[in-house]
């Protein structure tokens, strides 16, 4: 018999974070490519550079540049001499032609830089970061290539056969270069090759690297 002026606990179910896992697909289908989020809709793009680096170095001239002109015009407003060096670039803008080869050359600098600046705007950037698939509308994650390649080494390590390998990872390709020094070479490529497909699919990458694989016997001494 319970007291009635006893607390009773509270057994209501409280709500979780686990999602209830769905049940088997027995009808022998394929699953759903979105569901499993192995298939590369196109949207998933590289991740983008902040370029801190060339903005503080533009940033940083361009306030030098401003504020020494600046200073020259106020002080020829307070009617003191203009710096030097103003005076030299007026005389040499007035006298020099276009055709000078020191224009020449300013226009080229110029034309580089400019350049250059256009392309770290356009482009993304941050090369050594592969994007990796999305698992969940609002998560972007990425792989370090120099991770990558450690990984697909350990899985190429683990082939029977393998004395050691050299991994190189790109932005579209993964090529290994391995020395075997015992069993068929054929045989240890066949290997390399099915192990190392299997650490690509298992990277989760956006995209699907291509593969090269190299298999040679070691040099001799």
């Amino acid at each position: 018999m319970s007291d009635d002026g006893a607390e009773q606990p509270d057994t209501r179910r409280l709500p979780t974070l686990d999602k209830t896992p769905e049940p088997a697909d027995t009808t022998g289908s394929a699953p759903d490519a979105a569901a499993t989020g192995t298939a590369d809709d196109g949207r998933t793009g590289r991740f983008w550079s902040a370029r801190r680096v060339p903005a503080a170095v533009v940033a940083l001239l361009l306030l030098a540049a401003g504020g020494l002109l600046l200073y020259d015009v106020v002080t020829v407003r307070a009617h003191r001499p203009a710096m030097a060096w103003r005076r030299r670039l007026a005389r040499e803008l007035a006298t020099r032609h276009l055709d000078n080869p020191w224009v020449l050359a300013a226009a080229a600098v110029a034309v580089v830089l400019g350049i250059w600046l256009i392309v770290l705007a356009v482009t993304p950037g941050l090369r050594q970061v592969l994007p990796m698939r999305r698992t969940a509308p609002d998560i972007r994650a990425g792989l370090d290539r120099a991770a990558a390649a450690l990984v697909l080494r350990d899985r190429a390590m683990e082939v029977a056969g393998v004395q050691s390998v050299r991994m190189k990872v790109s932005r579209h390709k993964a090529k290994a270069h391995a020395v075997s020094h015992f069993r068929e070479l054929d045989e240890v490529r066949a290997d390399l090759d099915a192990a190392l497909g299997e650490g690509l699919r298992q990277l989760g990458l956006a995209h699907r690297l291509g593969l090269s694989v190299d298999v040679r016997r070691p040099k001799k001494r």
